[in-house]
């Protein structure tokens, strides 16, 4: 692991508008326009990611730690203080997120890629490899709207694996799919621990954590509660889990 800073989270906060107490009806009553609760999902969380480090944020549903990750790969900006990425590319392994779904995974492949900042000649070079390794068959020309949530999280985690990005960002990816592809995941993030990859996981399988990460965050209702040794910080929330 370099001393090197790859990611920095300088006082980060970020707000969304939650207009799910409103029902339809209601807005109507009142000209199409509902009304919204400003929430406050992460509240001026600060923590540094060295180069090649494996991190992992733990945290009920709903303390931020998606939100947080989203707001890293640059999906949205924080609301008050900044991330910086120090010039590195950053890729993001989540369901639901990245894909077209009218796009055939083998498109999907080189647009992602190309989004990443790879080349277009980069991206058909790993293509096969990529393929081969999600393991989807022909499935990968057909559209991605088609695929069951592991087959996309397949998909998903081959291209962000394979592709060499500078930090890979995982949101609870590693949980979907057979048991043999997750096997197979594992052994692949083994090989990242070995690399100067730097690596950020969400997941709510702390044995997962336990067994990859050099670090923790926690996250509790969006507010920073501490960050450190894997297993010290891992004890801590355990704990705080059974009160």
């Amino acid at each position: 692991m370099s001393n090197k800073i790859a990611l920095t989270c300088n006082h980060v906060s970020i707000d969304y508008r939650d207009i799910s107490h409103m029902s339809l009806a209601k807005s109507i009553r009142r000209g199409g326009v509902p009304r919204s609760t400003i929430v406050r999902a992460v509240n001026d969380v600060s923590f540094e990611v060295k180069q090649g480090e494996i991190v992992g944020i733990v945290g009920r549903n709903g303390s931020g730690k998606t939100t947080l990750l989203r707001s890293i790969a640059g999906i949205f900006q924080p609301d008050e203080g900044n991330i910086d990425t120090h010039g590195n590319r950053v890729s993001l392994m989540a369901i639901g997120i990245g894909f077209n779904g009218n796009n055939t995974g083998r498109e999907n492949i080189l647009k992602s890629g190309m989004l990443l900042g790879c080349s277009y000649d980069y991206v058909k070079e790993r293509m096969d490899e990529i393929i081969e390794f999600s393991e989807l068959g022909d499935f990968i020309d057909r559209p991605v709207r088609t695929y069951s949530s592991g087959m996309y999280s397949k998909l998903s985690f081959s291209v962000t694996a394979i592709l060499d990005t500078d930090i890979m960002l995982v949101d609870e990816v590693l949980s979907v799919g057979d048991e043999h592809f997750r096997q197979k995941s594992f052994a692949k993030m083994e090989e990242l621990m070995c690399s100067d990859r730097t690596v950020l996981i969400v997941s709510h399988a702390t044995n997962t954590l336990d067994k990859f990460c050099d670090r923790v965050l926690w996250i509790n209702d969006g507010q920073f509660m501490k960050i450190g040794p894997t297993s010290e910080v891992l004890e801590e929330y355990n704990l705080s889990q059974q009160l």
